[in-house]
Order: C-alpha cells, then sequence, then structure tokens
C-alpha cells in the first residue's frame, strides 16, 4: 500500500521569517563569542600591573620621558639604597603596587620610576625636581611636576585624583619616620644623616617631620650629632648644598672634594639651627665648613686644603673608583 504524504509548504513569508530568524540567531551566538574571546584576551593584558623600573643612568631617564605620552602620569621614587628610610619606603612602595595593581595599558596612563639621587645627581638637581632629601617621590605629567608626597598613602590618593585610577588595595599604608633634608643627594633616617656622594655632589640631611616638634634635650642633641657624623664616610656640614653653597667656604670645600673625586655625604646647617650650633660645641670648632672622616673631626677648609697639599693620597680611600676607557 503506497502512502502518500502531502508537505503542505508555509506561505514564503513564513519560512523566512523563520530562516532568518536562524540565520541572525547563529550571527548573534557567533558575536558574541567574538567578543567575549576579545574581552577576555583585553582583561589578560590589563591584568598586567605597573612596576617600578630602575634608572640606571641619565640616558635611560631621558629617553623613557620622552617616550612617554603627554598624558601619561609618571611617579619618579628619588632614593639611597644605603639609607634605611628608602628602604623601608621602596618596600612600602613594592606592597602598594603589588596591592594596588595599576594596569600596564597601551599606550601607559601611568608608569613608575625609580632613580637612586645620589648616582644619579644629573638627574636629581635638576631644577624641575631639586631634590632636597630623600625619600621622595614627585609625581610629573608633560614634563610638569603635579605635586611631591610624602609617603606611600599620600601617593594613592595624589595617582587616583591625576588619573582616576584607585587601584585594587584599599587598605591604608603607614607612613615613613620623618624624612631627612638633603642636598640633592640622598639623606638619611629619621635623625640619621647622610650618605656618601659621588664626588660631584654629596648628601645632607636635617630631619623634617610633620610633627610639631619639641625641643631637644642637649643628650638628645648630641645622640643626633654622634650619628649625623658618621652617617657618610667623609661627611660635610656646610652652608647650603653643593650645588647651591651659601658661601665662599663652603664653595671652596665642595670644588676641592670634587676635584679630587671624593664621595661624601653633606648637611646643610641653615636647614636645621639646632645642628648649626651644637656642632660648634661638639666639633670645639667655632665655624664653617666642617669635615668629618669616619666620625673623626677633621677641620674645616684650610686644614682640607693642607691635608690634600701634604699628602696627594689623603682621603684617596674614599675616591670613586673610576672605569678605565
Amino acid at each position: 500500500m503506497c502512502i502518500a504524504v502531502a508537505i503542505l509548504p508555509l506561505p514564503l513569508s513564513t519560512r523566512f521569517t523563520r530562516t532568518l530568524r536562524r540565520t541572525l540567531h547563529w550571527l548573534s551566538c557567533w558575536f558574541l563569542s567574538v567578543i567575549t574571546t576579545g574581552i577576555s584576551d583585553l582583561d589578560v593584558k590589563m591584568a598586567t600591573s605597573c612596576t617600578m623600573k630602575h634608572i640606571a643612568s641619565v640616558a635611560e631617564f631621558d629617553q623613557q620621558i620622552t617616550e612617554l605620552p603627554k598624558e601619561c602620569l609618571v611617579v619618579i621614587y628619588f632614593h639611597s639604597s644605603w639609607a634605611e628610610p628608602c628602604q623601608k619606603m621602596a618596600e612600602k612602595l613594592k606592597e602598594t603596587l603589588e596591592q594596588d595593581k595599576f594596569p600596564n595599558t597601551t599606550p601607559p596612563k601611568i608608569t613608575f620610576l625609580t632613580v637612586e639621587a645620589e648616582d644619579l645627581a644629573d638627574i636629581s638637581e635638576r631644577e624641575l625636581y631639586d631634590i632636597s632629601f630623600v625619600p621622595a617621590i614627585i609625581l610629573q605629567r608633560d614634563n610638569e611636576v603635579l605635586d611631591r608626597v610624602p609617603n606611600v598613602a599620600a601617593l594613592r590618593e595624589a595617582i587616583k585624583r591625576y588619573t582616576g585610577l584607585s587601584g585594587a588595595g584599599g587598605a591604608s599604608h603607614q607612613s615613613l619616620p620623618p624624612r631627612q633634608q638633603v642636598t640633592r643627594l640622598p639623606a638619611s633616617a629619621t635623625s640619621k644623616p647622610t650618605a656618601p656622594g659621588d664626588g660631584l655632589g654629596g648628601s645632607s640631611m636635617t630631619s623634617s617631620s610633620t610633627e610639631e616638634p619639641r625641643e631637644e634635650t642637649k643628650e638628645e642633641l648630641n645622640a643626633r650629632l654622634n650619628q649625623l657624623v658618621k652617617a657618610a664616610p667623609v661627611m660635610l656640614f656646610m652652608k647650603g648644598t653643593p650645588s647651591a653653597p651659601q658661601c665662599g667656604f663652603s664653595r671652596k670645600t665642595v670644588a676641592i672634594l670634587r676635584e679630587n673625586g671624593i664621595k661624601y655625604g653633606f648637611f646643610n646647617i641653615l636647614a636645621d639651627d639646632e645642628v648649626r650650633q651644637g656642632l660648634k660645641e661638639f666639633s670645639e670648632w667655632p665655624t664653617f665648613p666642617q669635615v668629618y672622616v669616619d666620625g673623626e673631626f677633621v677641620g674645616g677648609l684650610d686644614i682640607l686644603k693642607e691635608e690634600f697639599e701634604n699628602d696627594p693620597e689623603f682621603l684617596q680611600g674614599y675616591a670613586v673608583k673610576k672605569v678605565a676607557a
């Protein structure tokens, strides 16, 4: 027996509509899968977070700044590797970047650079930065300094203010001990002195706490002075800074140390009158500049000149080692 099945076609309009719907549904699924894959790839790229880039030379620094887009916020951390406050600040910065995970985008919205203030004094002494203490954090955009912040908590707020980036971490960051005033080069801990210079300049420090200062006792001052004179193997107490001496004797002393390639630390006595007055009694020497070597008082400008004239090897154990070309 033959069975005939009659297929009654749907009206053309109905068949066309269903086919169109199936086609559109397939296309929409395909399109969504492509978009989802693209977003996933983008998320992977965005998941890469910023890290601190160590600057090894002036040329590298200038190249980095030049290649960054004008709208990029540059966070520059000036430090001295030997100074304890800088070590603590570096740890805090590392923790902040790990917690907040500021996105490493292309082109970059924000970048972090770390500069050794002493070794790269040609950067830290630039008028744009004029580093007078370390650790120091500067925020820059399009060759203009926007802000200087004292600690990582202030840095996070500044980043949010200038870029809108708040980071993933919300933990509050504890501020560091009081900063040390330094000239152009690194400085030291809360009441600690400075670090060696590079023969082209030194580092000076005076405590600059944000807390209301209280008067030091004589014992406390002497303890601080004892730390200051040992802050660097060769320590110069001067009026002003190596890049901007405030008296002729200080200028000549800096010139002698530079001419002989001596690494030294320095302290600007004009920034701390207690140190200025206390050191006269501590050294039993009424005038400045004063030079200390390994914590022992050597003398002022005249004695320093005589020492170099009488002994060409004087302080050569503290000289910058020159690499043969």
